[in-house]
């Protein structure tokens, strides 16, 4: 069987054959399928497979078959694409990417979110807690982390209507009700739950990948001044929970071997149940856009915890899984100002305006604004795995009820 498709990919396609990302389309003639993105086309799974696993619609009951069925899968789809004796079987049913219309990939069952970056949490502490330490205690000995609100997590291209809610401006005593002024992007990476878990039953670090089938793009819109007025004593709440965005392509681990690195030195060392011997960590190259213009690329690689560190954590206290689970990282920024995942960040508050190309200038974003993310990861032999991408064009907010 040869190495390389019989489709003629370019080399630097980034979805070549060492990532075969998985997706649900629909077409003008039919429903909701399952799909594998190859190239420029999408492989019709429903049709080349007979599966009825592929026509429901969503990966869930696929997801479910576990590490066996999704290898089991891989390997055929790479034969059928490799070996030219399949191509008449094949061909048929391959669909150019641009003729289908891509869906919400999984029906989300819960959706957590974390807070795992150093450099995240190091610079929104002193931005908030001048003179105190920038991280709160707690933060180096566990993945901080809450409870989304899996309803509102959509699929990129769904519109972001701007939140309204209550909101205390600095020089106010009290506060007032409106559009959010500080609507904010996240730029994070998200793990896709396949395998459930038992309740009462930690999934251990070193189970990560027979639990979780993959890894999408998320945007978790955030409003800052609502999240800055409600966040205490309970945290994130209305400031967040309006929508969530992810990439309709989820890229399987067993695409990622070549993207694994080992994270940042940790100081203290985790407690026994995060401590990681084969550990989880990617490097995966984010980048942000707003209205085209490119002005973050965060890198993964540098996140304190890893995402098998935050599926222990999530469940060491007998909490289970589900298939259809969805944990986020949480914003993933660097060291440098150019690799900061979020606006709050990048215009440090709204006290220095990020500069677009045009010449305009951004602190939080204005109705009309469209931003877009995207990931690249090395793949094997020098290729690179894309992730497609997570955009979102920011609304108005909707008129206030009269009522």
């Amino acid at each position: 069987m040869s190495s390389a498709s019989w489709l003629n990919l370019p080399a630097d396609s980034l979805f070549g054959l060492a990532n075969l990302p998985y997706g649900v389309f629909t077409t003008a003639d039919r429903s909701a399928r399952t799909g594998v993105a190859i190239g420029d086309y999408v492989l019709d799974l429903a049709a080349a497979t007979g599966d009825a696993v592929h026509s429901t619609g969503s990966l869930n009951a696929f997801l479910a078959r576990g590490p066996e069925g999704w290898a089991a899968l891989r390997e055929r789809t790479t034969e059928w694409l490799t070996d030219e004796r399949w191509q008449p079987a094949i061909e048929p049913h391959l669909i150019r990417r641009a003729d289908v219309a891509l869906q919400l990939p999984i029906d989300i069952a819960d959706y957590v979110d974390f807070y795992s970056s150093l450099h995240h949490a190091e610079n929104l502490g002193r931005m908030f807690r001048p003179g105190s330490p920038p991280l709160t205690l707690n933060w180096r000995y566990l993945p901080v982390g809450y409870h989304g609100r899996a309803g509102t997590v959509q699929v990129s291209g769904a519109p972001v209507i701007r939140p309204r809610g209550q909101r205390r401006p600095a020089a106010e005593s009290a506060p007032t009700f409106g559009p959010s002024e500080r609507l904010d992007i996240e730029a994070e990476v998200g793990f896709v739950v396949g395998v459930p878990s038992e309740p009462g039953r930690p999934v251990p670090v070193g189970a990560f990948d027979q639990h979780v089938f993959g890894v999408c793009l998320v945007n978790d819109w955030s409003a800052r001044d609502l999240q800055a007025w409600e966040y205490v004593p309970l945290g994130p709440f209305l400031g967040k929970s309006f929508l969530t965005s992810i990439s309709p392509w989820v890229v399987p681990l067993a695409a990622l071997e070549a993207a694994r690195v080992r994270p940042p030195s940790r100081e203290p060392e985790p407690l026994p149940y995060l401590r990681d011997a084969d550990p989880w960590g990617l490097d995966i190259t984010l980048e942000v856009f707003v209205n085209g213009a490119l002005v973050s690329r965060p890198p993964f690689a540098g996140m304190y915890w890893t995402g098998a560190q935050q599926l222990a954590h999530l469940t060491v206290n007998g909490a289970n899984v589900r298939t259809g689970d969805l944990y986020a990282s949480g914003t993933i920024s660097g060291p440098n100002r150019h690799e900061r995942g979020s606006l709050i960040e990048l215009s440090w508050n709204g006290t220095d305006p990020v500069v677009l190309s045009d010449g305009r200038t951004r602190t939080f974003l204005e109705d009309g604004d469209e931003v877009t993310i995207t990931a690249t990861a090395p793949g094997p032999h020098g290729a690179r795995i894309g992730f497609g991408e997570v955009t979102g064009r920011i609304h108005p907010a909707l008129p206030a009820d009269p009522g």
